[in-house]
């Protein structure tokens, strides 16, 4: 067994068929707590490299909940419609060949978070990808990667949003930690600032606030630092892009424009918080180059920074213009292989995130390993016959076959629910929160009762296409699990012979001993067919072969 997963044989071709050396254009949007951003890139193939050749941004602080039922409001709602309309106006009108958007901190966490992401599908035709916070980071850091070299020397990422501030350790390579944390500038702002200025009450409260709340993940982070090693910190995201900008045009008289590269040193920080901290908003507005929508939320965000800065003993801070929009056009880089040296390490990010759960879990990873490639076998031979999905599909079947029986770990009992809650909420690296739910559903179903609507998890699954995704693909994790029954890998081979005419499925099946009848294995098959035949309308039919 390795620790891959096997290409298929003839993968059906979702994009237009593009010149390799052609440069093409992409879109990539971020629905943020505080801010809407979408950058557009130019990719360059042959290099391989991307320029950004436009950006939109507008403010609609969706974090802006409603105070009695946490949700999102409507009218953020309404303003987040709206600049997503304009960004898809925009992106169309340079011919991007894809729009990509993810959301973050604000829609993860509102009750109605989902539905409003099935709103912008309805309205808008436009999928956005719900991504947990260490998915956040992760892309944070690649994002980074494009824009500024490492050296091989620790860098400490420092991303401060709305809702979340994402802290993430690397040194060029796979990051050493990757952190959220629910402090946010926007959310600070609205739950524990209520005077203006500031009382000293509220400063020092929130200031212990704030160090509470970092304190496991500046924790973790020290614990993954070398001895002797000196970190470097770079900080990206606007909050403080405009710390430095403000710095700088006092300092010097003018923001270097671009901002990348620019730098702060603590000592600076420390003045402006002492500063900020004393101003009343209107006094905030005055401040040249701090508009209206930044300066009600700069001071939070300027604590959050110290702290870290305070915490990680670090002397300045630079600025890298590349963050999470970037980074989301790095993995559809890496993941449509346009990207294989550098970085090539994230090309296997989500499998080695499965097989990390699967090792938290005390998953039998020889088992698992023998049922996703029966899953993969079945899903190739049938893949154009009796359904058309592809690689992405392709690869959530693989993880919900790996991670099928994680369920054990709590209890044999109605282990695939466990499995499911387990799966749901392992933060796997490289997948989407809809991805991850899809996986958590494909194993929840691997025995016991088919989907049902009544069923909570399954409702969880609020996109269309991926309810499809479980419907049709968990028949054939169940028939893979029953190919491995006594888990003693006692089936060497299937072969798929299906008939169009006949509606008629044949499972050849190879034993591993000539001797062996496998007649738990059959009568698995026999007893989880049901499933496969009702969903595929077919007649299906194993047959034993001599070895």
């Amino acid at each position: 067994m390795v620790n891959s997963i096997p290409k298929p044989q003839n993968n059906p071709v979702t994009l237009p068929i593009i010149p390799p050396d052609q440069d093409r254009i992409l879109a990539a949007i971020d629905v943020g707590t505080n801010s809407i951003h979408m950058v557009i890139a130019r990719i360059q193939p042959h290099l391989p490299a991307f320029t950004i050749v436009g950006r939109e941004k507008a403010t609609v602080r969706l974090g802006d909940f409603c105070k009695k039922t946490g949700e999102l409001s409507e009218e953020a709602m309404d303003r987040a419609m709206a600049a997503l309309r304009r960004c898809q106006d925009v992106a169309k009108s340079v011919n991007a060949e894809h729009v990509i958007a993810v959301a973050t901190s604000a829609v993860r966490e509102a009750p109605n978070g989902q539905a409003f992401l099935q709103r912008i599908e309805n309205e808008l035709g436009l999928w956005v990808n719900l991504i947990s916070g260490a998915e956040e980071a992760r892309r944070i850091y690649l994002g980074v990667l494009s824009g500024m070299s490492f050296d091989n020397q620790p860098h400490v990422i420092v991303d401060i949003g709305g809702g979340s501030t994402e802290l993430i350790l690397g040194d060029g390579h796979e990051p050493r930690t990757l952190s959220s944390t629910k402090v946010g500038a926007v959310r600070l702002t609205a739950e524990h600032i209520k005077t203006d200025p500031i009382s000293s009450t509220e400063f020092y409260a929130l200031q212990a606030y704030i160090r509470g709340m970092l304190e496991r993940s500046i924790e973790d982070l020290q614990a993954h630092v070398k001895p002797g090693e000196r970190l470097r910190m770079v900080g990206t995201s606007g909050t403080i892009e405009t710390l430095v900008a403000l710095n700088a045009r006092e300092k010097f008289g003018t923001v270097p424009t671009p901002l990348n590269g620019c730098e702060m040193s603590v000592k600076d920080l420390r003045d402006w918080v002492n500063r900020l901290r004393k101003m009343s908003l209107s006094e905030r507005l005055v401040i040249p180059g701090l508009n209206e929508r930044r300066a009600e939320i700069i001071l939070p965000g300027a604590m959050i920074l110290l702290e870290v800065m305070m915490q990680l003993k670090a002397d300045s801070i630079v600025i890298c213009e590349r963050s999470l929009r970037e980074g989301v056009i790095v993995d559809w880089m890496v993941a449509h292989g346009l990207i294989e040296d550098r970085l090539r390490y994230q090309k296997s990010v989500r499998e080695r995130s499965v097989f990390k759960t699967a090792q938290k879990y005390q998953v039998n990873l020889a088992h698992s390993q023998r049922v996703a490639e029966f899953a993969l076998s079945l899903f190739d031979q049938t893949q154009g016959k009796l359904h058309t999905w592809g690689e992405e599909e392709r690869i959530l079947l693989w993880a919900a076959a790996i991670l099928h029986n994680c369920g054990h770990h709590v209890g044999h009992s109605s282990h695939h629910k466990h499995s499911y809650y387990l799966i749901r909420h392992a933060e796997l690296l490289g997948f989407t929160e809809m991805e991850i739910e899809t996986i958590a559903n494909l194993a929840r179903y691997h025995r016991k009762n088919a989907p049902k609507k009544r069923h909570e998890t399954y409702r969880n699954l609020t996109s269309k296409h991926h309810r499809r995704v479980v419907e049709q693909l968990h028949s054939l994790l169940r028939l893979a699990v029953a190919l491995d029954r006594r888990q003693i890998g006692a089936i060497q081979s299937i072969e798929c012979r299906f008939d169009a005419v006949q509606r008629s499925f044949q499972l050849l099946i190879t034993p591993t001993q000539a001797d062996d009848p496998c007649s738990l294995e059959l009568w698995s098959l026999d007893f989880k067919k049901g499933e496969f035949e009702a969903e595929y309308h077919v007649k299906l039919t194993p047959i034993l072969q001599a070895n």
